[in-house]
């Protein structure tokens, strides 16, 4: 059981603040603005949706909509379905991007009609990597690493290439560390990417061969998964990009401070092998309404087996609003 010595830090909401850059930005762009940014240890996922759902049934019907995302990634299948709920309601979608927009958030910025960017803004390759129940583990934190399509791509044109140095079939020596159900895993991974991007492009392009050719783009052509695609690079792909207005760039850049500030780290240390997070990780916005997912547990380290557990968690979705002139805050409960 942990003792608890102290209070723990509670990170700070900045609803007011957000709201009103929010409605300057509204107000410049004649749109409708929703925010979907997360912190360096939030991601895209399926949760994601149904919080993203609230924001616009308070939003209400609009033909023109604009998206602030600033992202690492996360679930394509997620990607997919915030796009589909968006281009349903919304003819015209904007994406806004003045920081990074990654991997699984690519994906959803490639759903709009035009995408804006500005100077520290970047997009990413979409190749797939998977952390599998039977990935290797890392000797240092005994924990199942990732790996990528590209990884193991580059692995085989390795062995290619300096085939006089080896006989065989490489497969036979990489699956002494990679198994063979994660590299099926990763291909299929791969195939879904591919799927996934175009059909999100269809959402826009009539054009099949060219959603094919831009997907496979972006899920083949990079060293990296993290390779940043800046404008310069995202418009020879072939999206539709444009720069994004220096007022809006810099009020954008405004309000990603604001929730930087809202997912501080609030770490409560207890003694050596005991912690509590308080992390908020995402956060989710629209006119008079944020709904944010925050972490609260209880860790603890387990010395023998070399891991941390998990206890006492009672991280939700919150959400705080608008309503009759007064701020309400409660629980959104989302399983």
């Amino acid at each position: 059981m942990i003792e608890r010595t102290e209070d723990v830090k509670e990170p700070p909401l900045l609803f007011e603040e957000t709201q009103q850059v929010l409605k300057k930005i509204s107000d410049l762009t004649s749109r409708e603005i929703i925010v979907y940014w997360s912190s360096g240890r939030g991601s895209v996922c399926d949760n994601d949706v149904i919080a993203l759902y609230e924001i616009l049934e308070k939003i209400g019907p609009s033909r023109k909509a604009g998206i602030f995302i600033k992202s690492g990634g996360g679930d394509v299948e997620a990607a997919l379905r915030i796009v589909n709920m968006l281009r349903e309601r919304f003819d015209d979608l904007v994406a806004y991007i003045p920081l990074e927009c990654a991997s699984a958030a690519t994906m959803i910025c490639l759903g709009a009609n035009e995408i804006h960017m500005g100077p520290l803004a970047h997009l990413t390759a979409i190749d797939s990597s998977l952390r599998h129940d039977l990935s290797p583990i890392d000797e240092t934190d005994n924990r199942r690493v990732s790996v990528s399509q590209d990884e193991l791509s580059r692995l085989i044109q390795l062995w290619n290439s300096s085939s006089k140095d080896h006989h065989g079939n490489p497969y036979s020596d990489i699956f002494k560390y990679v198994h063979p159900l994660v590299i099926g895993a990763i291909d299929r991974a791969s195939s879904l990417s591919i799927k996934i991007c175009q059909e999100i492009l269809s959402y826009h392009i009539q054009d099949s061969d060219e959603c094919l050719r831009i997907s496979t783009y972006l899920n083949s052509e990079y060293p990296s998964h993290t390779y940043p695609i800046t404008s310069r690079e995202a418009k020879k792909i072939g999206l539709n990009i444009k720069s994004l207005d220096q007022e809006i760039n810099r009020l954008l850049l405004e309000m990603s401070e604001y929730y930087s500030e809202m997912a501080q780290k609030a770490i409560t240390d207890f003694d050596e092998y005991n912690y509590h997070d308080n992390e908020i990780l995402n956060i989710i916005e629209g006119k008079d309404i944020q709904v944010f997912f925050q972490n609260d547990k209880d860790w603890n380290y387990i010395k023998e087996e070399r891991r941390w557990q998990s206890l006492n968690n009672e991280s939700s979705w919150r959400k705080v609003e608008f309503a009759d002139g007064k701020k309400t805050k409660s629980t959104l409960h989302i399983r």
